[in-house]
């Protein structure tokens, strides 16, 4: 076998004028931010321990995650930053793909800028080779999904880019559940799939429940609400409203206290009365007086209790109907078929089912010993749904494990071996960009990655580009059934070419005043159907 490596870039006098030396200066931020990550980068990646900005500490190896919690103050890495989140968002994965291979761009456009290369035919070269890759990209997809076939297969590679152990049981829940809420031209809309962790348990005891389930549980003598449910959400205590202002009731005699009780539980009592009036389900995402929930026995209101305030924001979205700061009824209630609590195991949850579109169908209910591991999971489930919507638009796929890279990696360097003018060299630097993440992959396995390298890049120059980066070594990737879909992977390449194209055009970096009437941004979340785990 012939492991000769392609032609790589040919080595160019350092020419750049010192005057031209600032147009380099964002590129440090791209390459810090890019070692950040690269660890990372892969099923074998590491994880990070993060420290939110509430003191709370996370383990997390996803790139989208990590970035969120990252400060960052150099411009050039916060563009950075903006365009993997919004491949992360388009397409649920491929962060750590974007910030690496811009960065690898980066280095090398540096490279060829020493070498003295106008910074303009730099950029038209590279919009060039980006066309180029993008052209040669569909030639690669060698598989497809059916449109009768069980998508099991394709999502479980995706899925497990995002766990630490095997997902085979989740990949067929997720796979069960986009089939069943598929619609009937064969569209698929994520947002028919909820997702609900709840701890305990083993990941094996995860399954499917009818509409929306959430963690909560019922807390009075009304459990469930078989038909035509009416929901308020409460975003307070069921009970007394607690005074933001130190006050003092001033009492004289016994009587007065009396009458001081007696009006204040018919002032509650006379609130749920009105309460009952609109709705006869309250979700409640603070804590529940019992006197109070006496009155919702009374007027036969089911009162649930949830301790997250995401799964509320996430109901009042799916219901269409606000968030009450006081105990008083909504303008507009919720709407659903039936509302009941489910028991599963020693955990509790509290199910919402309907009929209407854009809904969830079905929940996914995941177990798991530790929060870190429910974390993982939810995550590793979130890609696979994102993978079979993306599937749903263009069902085909490419290889993974880094056969991809190299594969268009050897067809650009032979062809950038027979251009001339700076195209020629602009080919190979984007060849040797691609073939950092194969590189990355195999260093991340513990791989002795010269030889790992050499051995893909003789499959390579032999034909056959299904050969990838595995635990072990090289794997082919057909036979070990690990796929990308082909409509994420064009748009990471697409996002990286802008980016580097952004990046090229900065000449200098200027901070304006600070306002102490605008604050500085903090980089807010970005907007998903449902929040995600950090």
């Amino acid at each position: 076998m012939d492991r000769r490596a392609p032609p790589a870039a040919p080595e160019l006098p350092e020419r750049l004028p010192a005057e031209k030396k600032h147009l380099l200066s964002s590129l440090a931020a791209a390459h810090t931010l890019a070692g950040v990550l690269r660890p990372c980068y892969g099923p074998q990646g590491r994880q990070k321990l993060l420290v939110t900005a509430k003191g709370d500490t996370v383990l997390t190896g996803h790139a989208a995650a990590i970035l969120r919690a990252l400060e960052l103050e150099h411009p050039a890495a916060r563009l950075l930053r903006e365009a993997a989140q919004g491949q992360a968002e388009q397409s649920g994965d491929g962060a750590a793909f974007v910030v690496l291979l811009a960065q690898a761009l980066l280095a090398q456009a540096e490279r060829l800028l020493r070498a003295g290369l106008p910074r303009a035919q730099l950029r038209e070269a590279y919009a060039a080779v980006a066309a180029e890759t993008l052209a040669l990209l569909p030639s690669l997809a060698v598989r497809a999904l059916g449109p009768l076939e069980d998508p099991v297969w394709a999502l479980r590679s995706v899925m497990n880019t995002h766990a630490l152990w095997r997902t085979d049981h989740l990949a067929g829940l997720v796979a069960h559940a986009c089939w069943a809420t598929r619609e009937l031209d064969g569209g698929f809309r994520p947002e028919r799939v909820g997702v609900c962790a709840l701890p305990g348990a083993r990941q094996e005891d995860s399954c499917l429940l009818p509409g929306l389930a959430l963690p909560g549980k019922p807390c009075g003598q009304v459990t469930m609400v078989l038909s035509g449910a009416r929901v308020a959400l409460l975003a307070c205590d069921f009970g007394p409203a607690r005074s933001l202002a130190p006050a003092t009731a001033r009492l004289s005699s016994p009587d007065d206290l009396i009458r001081f009780r007696k009006g204040s539980e018919s002032l509650i009592e006379k609130q749920v009365a009105q309460l009952a009036a609109v709705a006869n389900v309250v979700v409640v995402s603070g804590d529940i007086d019992e006197k109070t929930l006496t009155h919702a026995d009374k007027y036969g209101l089911m009162v649930i209790q949830v301790a997250s305030r995401r799964e509320m924001v996430y109901l009042s979205e799916v219901l269409r109907t606000p968030l009450t700061p006081y105990l008083l009824p909504p303008l507009e209630p919720g709407k659903c078929q039936r509302v009941y609590g489910q028991e599963l195991g020693e955990a509790l949850a509290v199910v919402f089912e309907w009929e209407s579109p854009g809904t969830p169908a079905l929940t996914l209910v995941l177990r798991g010993a530790t929060a870190h591991g429910l974390r993982g999971a939810e995550q590793a489930v979130y890609g696979g749904i994102d993978a079979y919507f993306q599937l749903c638009q263009d069902p085909r796929l490419l290889p993974g494990a880094g056969a991809t890279e190299m594969a268009l990696a050897k067809m650009l360097s032979e062809k950038g071996t027979k251009l001339e003018g700076p195209n020629g060299p602009t080919f190979l630097a984007f060849a040797q960009a691609l073939q950092s993440l194969p590189e990355t992959l195999a260093e991340n396995a513990g791989l002795a990655v010269p030889e790992v390298m050499a051995e893909i890049n003789g499959a390579h120059q032999a034909g056959n580009f299904l050969i990838g980066v595995g635990v072990e070594g090289i794997i082919n990737v057909a036979q070990e059934e690990v796929w990308d879909t082909l409509i994420a992977k064009a748009q990471g390449l697409r996002a990286v070419a802008d980016v580097v194209q952004q990046l090229l055009t900065v000449d200098d970096v200027v901070v304006a005043k600070k306002s102490p009437e605008s604050p500085q941004d903090t980089n807010p979340e970005p907007k998903k159907r449902r929040a995600r785990p950090l």
